[in-house]
């Protein structure tokens, strides 16, 4: 896995634990938010995190395996247009649609030409490459999987230690979540050479308005 997908999965793990443990106690709430909560609340609560933690993993494998195939895929849809092409002009015109965006603003036309020749003459005679699923895929998903589920083992930490007391766990397990967002955004900020700070603080302000909408609620 790339860093980015591995901070993606992390980040979008713990939003989903986040938001649901959040509306599972304005369900335990409602109607009447001012009600005690339930003894079992703090061990239902845990469990329920730990599902959505569990359904979050498995949901960024899959799409971990279905972003491979879309990618294969488009590179097969490529290489296919490129040999399907009546003339090199043609050819050529394919490659620089694909290319050009990313080309365009670091070299000139002739340069570009030159390369998209090169590319061709390549490309011309090319098998494409099989687009299903691949043993390197379900790698890359477990990773996925593993990444995002170990990220909210701190956040569910609180949810059993202080199952006993149910608010203060989750009050304990927003903070560690927020903690945690600030970290990944924090690194996010570092590897895409964005202001670190900013992106943390930004990730947090997204949990602390989740639970800011489900206080009054109950939550």
């Amino acid at each position: 896995m790339s860093p980015i997908d591995a901070l993606a999965a992390a980040i979008s793990s713990i939003l989903i634990v986040l938001t649901l443990t959040l509306a599972f106690t304005v369900i335990e709430h409602w109607p009447e938010i001012e009600q005690p909560l339930p003894p079992s609340f703090g061990v239902d609560l845990f469990y329920a995190g730990l599902g959505a933690a569990t359904a979050g993993a498995l949901i960024d494998g899959v799409m971990m395996i279905l972003l491979s195939l879309l990618e294969r895929g488009e590179k097969h849809r490529f290489l296919q247009t490129l040999q399907a092409a009546g003339s090199d002009e043609e050819s050529m015109e394919v490659i620089a649609e694909e290319l050009d965006t990313v080309l365009e603003p670091i070299a000139g036309e002739a340069r570009r030409r030159e390369l998209y020749a090169d590319v061709l003459e390549h490309l011309r005679d090319s098998q494409p490459q099989p687009v299903g699923m691949q043993r390197e895929d379900f790698v890359e998903a477990l990773g996925a999987a593993l990444v995002a589920f170990l990220a909210v083992l701190p956040a569910l930490a609180p949810l059993w230690l202080l199952r006993d007391y149910p608010l203060t766990a989750l009050r304990s397990a927003n903070i560690v979540s927020f903690i945690t967002l600030f970290i990944l955004g924090f690194l996010w900020g570092r590897y895409t050479s964005a202001n670190p700070w900013k992106i943390g603080v930004l990730l947090v302000l997204v949990g602390a308005l989740l639970v800011a909408i489900s206080i009054p609620l109950g939550g």
